[in-house]
């Protein structure tokens, strides 16, 4: 009898114990009445593991009991959400967030006497008169400003401006054509776009989703980057603008990536 209390008390401290270190994937939402929630961070700072939000603020991460779970938004206020029985037997979780104000204590702004009251300060404060290209109506005042490519294209094609252009058109525009100069021009424009549109999706993650969420180690990160850059799917998907879509491609490719590179 005694033997069979033994078994018995071994078999539910394994059962337990099997409870407490085994791995569920918890699905969510986070929300926030009026605010986007689209790629707020969620870290899970207990198995180092990390994700971030879909348009909708969906996310969905492994977690075990007694977890701790961060949320974290530059919007935001950060949260802390311990990974209870309950929350881990959930189907769904719904994770509210508030929006972050930074609130300062006042102070008087000298020489202009600002205590930092909007209601107080609008009455004593004098602005200057706007001047910029905008309120003044100038042409070309929302023009995007070109980049150095850009630019060394510009005057590739048509030439410095100078009177005598208006007597006899410039040569230089057509001496580049022959020589080939306006076409490798146009590819640096190119290259440049292509470039900087890659870095704008690199930028919008922070290298830990890279490491823990794509296994892509910190120091492939950018190679990792060229890969997806060079394919033509990636240019159209980012194009879309669509946050999910962008990371379900960048998982697609890492896939591929670590497949080639031996990072399985």
């Amino acid at each position: 009898m005694k033997n069979s209390y033994f078994i018995l008390f071994l078999f539910l401290g394994s059962f337990l114990q099997a409870q407490t270190f085994s791995t569920k994937s918890v699905k969510g939402r986070v929300v926030a009445e009026g605010k986007d929630v689209t790629g707020v961070t969620i870290q899970n700072i207990s198995s180092k593991r990390a994700t971030i939000t879909n348009i909708q603020g969906d996310f969905s991460i492994a977690v075990r009991l007694n977890d701790t779970l961060v949320f974290s938004a530059v919007q935001f206020k950060r949260k802390v959400l311990p990974i209870t029985k309950d929350v881990l037997d959930a189907n769904f979780i719904t994770v509210p967030l508030e929006e972050f104000v930074n609130e300062l204590r006042g102070v008087v702004l000298n020489p202009y006497n600002l205590s930092g009251s909007l209601d107080s300060d609008l009455g004593t404060l004098t602005l200057a008169k706007d001047v910029s290209a905008e309120a003044l109506g100038l042409p070309n005042a929302h023009r995007k400003i070109p980049t150095q490519s850009e630019r060394k294209l510009q005057q590739a094609t048509f030439g410095k401006f100078n009177i005598g252009m208006i007597l006899s058109p410039p040569l230089d525009p057509i001496i580049n054509a022959i020589t080939g100069r306006t076409k490798k021009l146009k590819n640096r424009v190119k290259i440049d776009e292509t470039y900087a549109r890659t870095q704008r999706v690199q930028n919008f993650y922070v290298d830990s989703i890279f490491m823990v969420d794509l296994k892509i180690p910190q120091n492939k990160i950018p190679d990792f980057m060229y890969f997806c850059e060079v394919d033509e799917e990636f240019q159209t998907t980012v194009d879309t603008h669509d946050k999910l879509k962008i990371w379900e491609f960048l998982i697609q490719k890492s896939n591929v990536y670590r497949e080639n590179n031996g990072l399985e």
